[in-house]
């Protein structure tokens, strides 16, 4: 049935690094959002009342919200395709992460709404009238919302969407939720006890988590997050196979919205390389990344010395005994200048964000294993996190 949808709907399906294409993939999902929510909502609201069931009419409620999350998520990415202008020179993408966040709102606002609803239930309980086309339409939600979230998810996965991923957890979290309203009915219905208020509160807290997850996430891409390592390996890799670079650091990658990375990182090159050639090698290597990944990206060039036996022998060396203190250290742009009575090793410490450790000591331990190499190598040493 998706796979029906998008070759219905959307013609260039594969081309999901062009924006229009995203959107309309978009459009896709929040339509047929809309349309499926908006049915089970009306005949879940119907059976609710007439039943007087307060965990039916709050998974009507549930669904109500969910259509409006999808609206709000058409309004986002249409937003987020937004030409770039002079105050938003990087484009408007990340409105649509802004929108994925008004969505967990309503998700967490619903929750709460029926959270109070289910307390009030519990203190006053009555016993629903569940039929037979009441537990059939249930079993349809369930069945609906499951599906919903195979959808969703394949969306999600296709076009990279933190939105859309948003909306697929609901959908689960809605099967669930449903599930448990289907089996207090079954209980209302075969052994006359009411849980429904229970249930209600069950389903309340379900919403709740799962929209506190969801905006968690949400705020990780606002705020700035550690990029996906398989992409900065793609990234590594891709670059390594241009002839001179001899390796690369400092990687740093800014997102500003599905399909507007900016990249930046060091690439290393012999020193005594032609700087022309090697120039340019760094200009289509630039050009070549945004045509295979649409990333923007700036390359600093180091020219490294690669073919002095002292200088190699001492990088090895003090690269070996930086990993003999944690595996995690690593160390680039290493080199020696000779001033005669003195010899200086200049060189960066890439320390994870997340190790617990005495820095000024790690120093003092590395600048004092430089020295007793030889008496005339001081290590001049500057600590770094890395941004990956």
């Amino acid at each position: 049935m998706t796979n029906l949808l998008i070759r219905l709907f959307i013609k260039d399906k594969e081309n999901v690094q062009n924006q229009e294409v995203r959107g309309k993939y978009a459009m896709l999902s929040s339509i047929t959002g809309i349309v499926v929510n908006i049915l089970l909502s009306i005949f879940k609201l119907i059976i609710g009342l007439l039943s007087n069931s307060i965990s039916i009419v709050s998974d009507a409620l549930n669904n109500v919200s969910d259509a409006g999350s999808s609206i709000v998520t058409i309004l986002g990415f249409k937003m987020s395709q937004k030409k770039v202008d002079a105050d938003h020179p990087w484009g408007h993408g990340r409105m649509e992460y802004i929108t994925g966040f008004l969505v967990d709102i309503l998700i967490i606002l619903v929750g709460f709404e029926l959270l109070q609803s289910s307390v009030d239930k519990i203190i006053h309980p009555e016993l629903p009238s569940i039929s037979t086309i009441t537990i059939v339409i249930l079993v349809v939600a369930i069945l609906a919302k499951l599906w919903l979230f195979l959808f969703y998810k394949k969306i999600a996965k296709k076009i990279n969407s933190a939105a859309i991923k948003g909306t697929a957890y609901d959908s689960i979290s809605d099967s669930v939720s449903t599930l448990a309203v289907l089996v207090s009915a079954l209980i209302a219905k075969f052994f006359g006890i009411t849980i429904d208020g229970y249930v209600s509160l069950l389903v309340s807290i379900f919403i709740l988590i799962t929209g506190i997850k969801a905006i968690r996430e949400i705020i990780d891409l606002l705020l700035g997050m550690k990029p996906d390592p398989r992409f900065v390996k793609e990234i590594a890799d891709f670059a390594m196979q241009y002839d001179t670079i001899q390796g690369i650091h400092d990687i740093m990658v800014h997102d500003y919205g599905p399909g507007r990375k900016i990249i930046s990182f060091h690439a290393e090159v012999p020193a005594n390389s032609d700087i022309g050639r090697a120039h340019d090698i760094i200009d289509q290597m630039e050009q070549d990344i945004f045509n295979k990944f649409q990333c923007i990206t700036t390359i600093h060039m180091d020219p490294i010395v690669v073919d002095d036996e002292e200088i190699n022998e001492m990088k090895k060396y003090t690269e070996e005994f930086v990993k003999s203190i944690n595996e995690k250290f690593s160390i680039h742009d290493f080199r020696m200048t000779d001033g005669g009575e003195r010899i200086n090793l200049i060189f960066d410490l890439v320390i994870p964000t997340d190790e617990k450790i005495d820095v000024e000591k790690v120093i003092a331990d590395i600048k004092q294993e430089i020295h007793k190499k030889n008496e005339k190598y001081y290590a001049v040493i500057k600590p770094e996190h890395s941004y990956i």
